[in-house]
Parts: C-alpha cells; sequence; structure tokens
C-alpha cells in the first residue's frame, strides 16, 4: 500500500547487509528514514528508491508488486482494481484519479507499473508519463497506457514519451493483465455485458 513502512530488519534483508548497515546509512544521512512515536526507525519505498538509484545499484523490493492505476472515471478505477486484487491477491495496488495525484503518489509508493489513462483533465497521461520518463528516480517505472478514444496519433506520442503499450478500450482482462506484466490466470472478457461495456468502453468520457 501506499503507506507501507518497512523495519531495518527487511531493509538489511533486501541489500543483503546487516541492520547495523542499515542504521549507519540513517545516522549518516544517507537512507532517509520515517521514526515512529517509540522511536524505531522505518523506510518507505520511496526512501528505498532515492538511495538504491543514487548508487546505481538495482531496486531491491520486488517492483513487479506494485501497480498504481490512473484514471479519471471512478467506476473504471474501481473495476480494475477489484480484477487486480481477485486474480493476484499478493499485488499491492494505489489508484489516482488524475495526473497530479498520480505524481504524488509515484514518490510515495514508488509502484513498477503504471496503468495510465490518457484523456484526463488537467494533466493528461502522455505529459504524466513524459514527466516520468524524464525523471531519473522514476525512469525505470513502466507504463501502460489506456483509452476509449484511440487514434493512430495518441499511440505514436504515448510510445514516443516512453510508454510501452497503449490498450484500446474496451479491452479483456486478461489483456490488461498479461500488459502490466504478470501471469493470466483469467478468461473473463470483460467487454461481455453491457455493465462492463458501460465501465471500460469508448463512452463520451471515455479516456
Amino acid at each position: 500500500m501506499a503507506d507501507t513502512f518497512l523495519t531495518p530488519n527487511e531493509v538489511a534483508e533486501m541489500f543483503g547487509v546487516s541492520p547495523v548497515t542499515v542504521r549507519q546509512w540513517s545516522q549518516k544521512g544517507l537512507l532517509l528514514a520515517e521514526t515512529t512515536a517509540g522511536g524505531h526507525r522505518r523506510y518507505t519505498p520511496a526512501a528505498l528508491n532515492a538511495f538504491a538509484q543514487a548508487r546505481g545499484m538495482r531496486i531491491p523490493f520486488p517492483q513487479a508488486d506494485r501497480l498504481l492505476i490512473v484514471d479519471d472515471e471512478a467506476q473504471v478505477r474501481g473495476y480494475l482494481k477489484a480484477l487486480f486484487q481477485a486474480e493476484i491477491p499478493e499485488l499491492e495496488i494505489a489508484i489516482a484519479e488524475d495526473g497530479f495525484e498520480a505524481g504524488r503518489l509515484v514518490q510515495s509508493f514508488a509502484p513498477s507499473v503504471v496503468l495510465l489513462d490518457i484523456m484526463m483533465p488537467g494533466l493528461n497521461g502522455i505529459e504524466v508519463c513524459q514527466r516520468l520518463k524524464n525523471d531519473p528516480d522514476t525512469v525505470s517505472i513502466r507504463v501502460i497506457g489506456m483509452t476509449g478514444q484511440f487514434t493512430p496519433e495518441i499511440e505514436v506520442q504515448l510510445l514516443a514519451a516512453g510508454a510501452e503499450s497503449l490498450l484500446k478500450k474496451p479491452f479483456s482482462a486478461s489483456d490488461v493483465i498479461s500488459a502490466c506484466g504478470f501471469e493470466v490466470a483469467v478468461t473473463t472478457t470483460v467487454t461481455s455485458d453491457t455493465k462492463t461495456t458501460q465501465i471500460l468502453g469508448d463512452g463520451e468520457h471515455a479516456g
């Protein structure tokens, strides 16, 4: 979750060092730590990201288990979150309703994959992707776009911004799970009935 905190022992295991070394990193100001009411150090994924990338290290925690869903439609966010939770129970998921909230969550949640709606008010998906890919701290995050207003021009712009692919709404459950890099264990098509078509289909406001 976005408020995940790790203990010195957990961080030590990730980096293959002793807890004493982790504490020394914090004392020297190399690894940012939060302090609990009881005086214990705790570490956020964002802090570990910054520490690892500043030293050219591979991010040690399982980034494939963190997904950020960004869409301005509440029904779409809710459906996709429920889908991923049902099919991949161990997956950590955060949701954002616009590009600005997505930017904040990228820092605190440290996702490995962002499932990103394109047509959003304010900061659109292409702009969000450009910001992620132009920042050394977030350039490694995989970006998968989705839109109900597909055009070849939008696809070209998104891929040029650094995204891996662009999904056309409506899409199947297996397609979106696979596009995000997870094992596909579902066969249900989300366009098979009116309700899901309204959620993920080409509506007037579909992104």
